[in-house]
């Protein structure tokens, strides 16, 4: 999976949400009133929250597999600095194996140390660029390291341990909250599955009383408004799911988009 940086981010909001709002001027000035506007509405909200989706997602894995080789490049660093090289001879020769993203990373910052950059400002870059909680809690303590000398090798095998152990405990709380994604999803399409018994079976009765439809909601007001509750419950539902399962609002998108086109589908083709 490749970094996906911040300015991307951005430019993939910038032009998916004027994308969206092309929709919605195209939709609002000709077909204003008519049921197919609510379509280009869903199709609108998908095309502003997809490219944001997928983009948080790539970046979600990055970031995710540069935290899971954290423990590799440590011990490996403890063992290289156990024969006697120096730590800038360590993550030198760390950088020469495979960490996944973080390969690139490590020969990035042995060509920023070739230029005359100290260790430290090495690190501490690195620290910004990944930007994951792991390294930020790691990168200081590798600086100071440096600085202090000594037995380095002691301070690089507990710190392995630590990120191990962090990381087990990360996968035990989504293994945890995992359930809670799955009610999500269940709540959502038992809903659509109430949406579609009450048309297929109380609309549909209603409809052939003329008494009762004067006096209750017609049907295509009733499968509007049930449109618009599927819109409405498959947006929050999926930001609730994301920040549940990976701690952030963002994460939740795709679920958002999911829980959408599922909806979508359901109430286009089965009422």
């Amino acid at each position: 999976m490749p970094k996906v940086e911040k300015w991307e981010k951005r430019i993939a909001w910038t032009v998916s949400l004027a994308l969206a709002v092309v929709v919605l001027f195209t939709a609002f000035v000709r077909l204003s009133g008519l049921p197919i506007f609510d379509e280009y509405v869903v199709l609108a909200i998908i095309i502003a929250l997809l490219p944001a989706a997928v983009l948080d997602y790539v970046d979600y894995r990055w970031r995710r597999s540069i935290d899971e080789h954290l423990p590799d490049l440590f011990r490996a660093i403890a063992q290289s600095e156990k024969t006697g090289m120096t730590l800038t001879q360590a993550v030198e020769e760390a950088a020469r194996r495979h960490y996944g993203p973080l390969t690139a990373e490590l020969r990035r910052m042995i060509a920023h140390m070739s230029w005359g950059k100290s260790l430290e400002e090495v690190f501490q870059s690195f620290s910004q660029r990944v930007n994951t909680s792991l390294t930020r809690r790691s990168v200081p303590l590798v600086a100071e390291a440096g600085r202090s000398g000594g037995h380095i090798e002691k301070v690089f095998e507990p710190m392995g341990k630590f990120v191990q152990s962090t990381l087990m405990a990360e996968k035990e709380r989504q293994a945890q909250t995992r359930p809670y994604i799955a009610i999500v999803y269940v709540a959502f399409f038992v809903f659509l599955f109430t949406v579609i018994m009450l048309f297929r079976t109380f609309f549909v009765q209603m409809i052939e009383l003329p008494a009762l439809n004067s006096a209750l909601l017609s049907s295509d007001d009733a499968r509007q408004l049930f449109f618009h509750m599927s819109i409405v419950q498959a947006l929050f539902s999926g930001l609730v799911a994301g920040k549940m399962g990976e701690g952030t609002i963002s994460a939740g998108l795709k679920h958002s988009v999911i829980l959408l086109v599922a909806g979508y589908i359901a109430l286009k083709f089965l009422v």
